[in-house]
């Protein structure tokens, strides 16, 4: 059994923006029914810095009730090595290569009792609350409800820090329905929507249109299956996808750029009858006409949360290569870094995938 050290370096947030690097944070203990894994690397979500930054969905305010509980480890992103393994448990050893779902479920509520484990009433998910604490640490413990799966040893570890990212991809447009006489619009092309963008590719749409404001993005769109892509602060988005379709509009609709202007040009661009997934994660409320939603157009309208049983074929798929991942984790920080692999998350100075890596 591997030798672990009694503390690890992580970081720790103790409250809004109180984020601390420690290199000396107590270890995870392994309990009988735990496992430990050596993390290999995290990659920096969109979420990270909401949280970071003190949005009140995680904080509370704003009507909201406080989410998170510190102090925590963040982040959700990650995947390691077992270095420990509970005297209970059976079908995972030392020296595997792992990932977890992102949430804990209770296995307990009634959303658990029923397969829908994704939306556990509890809601305990890694990197935002004491008891499940994330990947920014060099140690990070599984607790017995983990739904966990086994990564291949030659899946390079740039591809393998998409995994969760590409899982709640695949469920996104998975809700979408995608046929293959359907005409996509997909709004957004950072990370999560280059992971749409691919396997929606593979649903064989009649055409796959892609929307976003950095050009840049949208050639990897084109790289990665897209057919058309506009740039809306260039184009008039909603007259193009009105002459493409005889001005019926699109057949369906996903929203991933968390922008509320996106959610009314998505309204505005698809048909009546059509599907409308949303996404994202937003910082602030969006106003809409719920007419356009009900009277106008009848449509359906549908969310999209986390990745249930998605890592299995995300897992394959990546391996096979029926998922690109080229270029998308363009630059690697060690935990002391932290803050300048937060700054760089951004995407302000233009890249996808940002992520804290352990030697």
């Amino acid at each position: 059994m591997s030798i672990i050290p009694k503390t690890m370096k992580a970081l720790v947030a103790y409250g809004k923006g109180d984020y601390r690097f420690e290199t000396n944070y107590p270890t995870p203990q392994c309990g009988a029914d735990d496992i430990i894994i050596k993390t290999e690397g995290c990659g920096v979500c969109a979420s990270d810095l909401k949280c970071q930054q003190g949005a009140a969905m995680y904080w509370g305010g704003d009507n909201q009730p406080a989410w998170v509980e510190p102090p925590f480890i963040p982040g959700h992103e990650f995947l390691g090595r077992i270095v420990e393994v509970g005297e209970n448990v059976r079908d995972f050893h030392v020296g595997e290569r792992v990932i977890a779902d992102q949430i804990v479920p209770c296995g307990q509520c009634k959303f658990c009792k029923t397969g829908r484990y994704w939306m556990c009433q509890p809601h305990a998910i890694f990197g935002f609350q004491k008891g499940n604490n994330g990947g920014m640490a060099e140690y990070v413990r599984f607790p017995k409800a983990c739904v966990i799966s086994k990564v291949p040893e030659d899946i390079p570890l740039s591809a393998a820090l998409l995994i969760e990212p590409y899982g709640c991809s695949k469920h996104a447009v998975d809700r979408a329905q995608i046929r293959n006489d359907d005409i996509v619009v997909i709004s957004g092309a950072g990370t999560l929507g280059l992971g749409m963008i691919t396997y929606a590719r593979m649903q064989n749409p009649k055409k796959l249109i892609v929307l976003d404001m950095i050009d840049v993005r949208l050639e990897k769109a084109k790289e990665f299956g897209a057919d058309i892509v506009w740039n809306p602060s260039k184009v008039n988005v909603v007259e193009e996808i009105m002459k493409l379709t005889d001005g019926y509009g699109c057949d369906i609709y996903i929203e991933a750029t968390g922008h509320p202007s996106s959610v009314i040009q998505g309204l505005n661009m698809i048909r009546k009858l059509g599907r409308f997934v949303e996404f994202s994660v937003f910082a602030e409320p969006t106003t809409v006409d719920w007419s356009i939603i009900g009277d106008r157009k009848e449509l359906d309208i549908l969310g999209s949360h986390l990745s249930p049983y998605c890592y299995p074929f995300v897992i394959e798929n990546i391996r096979n290569g029926n998922l690109k991942t080229n270029g998308l984790v363009s630059k690697t920080f060690s935990i002391e870094d932290w803050e300048t692999a937060f700054e760089y998350a951004s995407g302000k100075y233009g890249d996808f995938k940002v992520a804290i890596t352990f030697g």
